[in-house]
């Protein structure tokens, strides 16, 4: 009897310890209770490889716009658009205190000079191919750069790319941006006809980016074909001369640094003589510079 009781006991010993391993691994039975990250191991993903098939970045238009060169003047910045997670467009661009156009215009009018100074294409040709590059790699970390900010991972590109991976990586950290009502570009207006009295056609330059004015450029041409700003900067204009506390190019850079911060050129309202008050340190007609940057703005809506 005593033998019996114990053969009854083990047999019982073995069902239940039979059950207990096959709970969650047999055929049919309830899936276990694992957390996300244990249920990844098991499957062999995880998140960050999930994050990059998806794309890792916020939806949005992206901006970042770098200092003033003080050798050549240019002031670099970036535009990037991500859709679905993904950098599906980036541009490179500049703009410059003494050239009208962006960096790309510039280029492409044959301007800028860098195979005529030997270079194997034009510099808006090189940065298409570094936004490539970075369309490609996703990120803006993933390229190796020299002491000079140049790189031998993109292929016919020799000009420096630091500005452009670095601004791109401010921009990304930054997150997205507001975009403004323009599309981006630059827009061109100018007088109907040369002005009787100074002899010169008035004209006005606006770049835009997200969707923001982030330059304007007053000048002028005269029948010589020279520039009314060049024309003051190199102190042939004559206002401090005349007894005027600034020369013209001064004055105008002021008013146009006051519209990119207004982005409006209908916030500003002038007298007879075409002036205001409202801009210190500025003497000089504005008015019809301001209704040239209102028409070259009808060409970005």
């Amino acid at each position: 009897m005593k033998k019996f009781s114990i053969l009854l006991c083990s047999a019982l010993l073995l069902g239940v310890l039979a059950g207990c391993g096959s709970n969650g691994e047999g055929k049919g039975a309830a899936p276990a209770n694992n957390t996300p990250a244990e249920n990844s191991a098991k499957t062999g993903t995880n998140d960050a490889n999930a994050g990059t098939e998806q794309g890792k970045y916020k939806d949005g238009v992206y901006f970042a716009q770098g200092e003033a060169d003080a050798k050549t003047g240019w002031q670099y910045y970036v535009t990037l658009t991500v859709s679905d997670g993904k950098i599906t467009e980036a541009k490179w661009n500049a703009t410059n205190a003494n050239v009208g156009v962006d960096k790309v215009t510039y280029s492409k009018e044959g301007k800028y000079g860098m195979k005529a100074g030997g270079a194997q294409s034009e510099w808006h040709e090189q940065a298409e191919k570094a936004e490539q590059y970075l369309i490609e790699k996703q990120d803006p970390k993933a390229i190796t750069l020299n002491e000079e900010g140049k790189t031998d991972a993109i292929a016919g590109v020799s000009v420096h790319v630091d500005e452009f991976f670095n601004l791109a990586d401010q921009a990304l950290t930054a997150g997205p941006v507001e975009v403004g009502p323009y599309k981006d570009g630059t827009y061109h207006a100018e007088g109907d006809k040369f002005d009787e009295k100074s002899g010169w056609k008035e004209t006005a330059d606006v770049v835009i980016a997200a969707g923001k004015i982030i330059k304007v450029n007053f000048s002028g041409v005269n029948q010589a074909g020279e520039d009314k700003k060049q024309n003051s900067i190199d102190g042939k204009y004559g206002m401090k001369a005349g007894g005027a506390q600034a020369e013209w190019h001064e004055e105008a850079a002021k008013a146009e640094a006051y519209l990119v911060e207004k982005q409006d050129p209908a916030s500003l309202t002038f007298n007879e003589e075409g002036k205001t008050d409202a801009i210190s340190g500025v003497s000089i007609s504005l008015k019809s510079y301001f209704d040239l940057v209102t028409k070259a703005l009808e060409q970005a809506k």
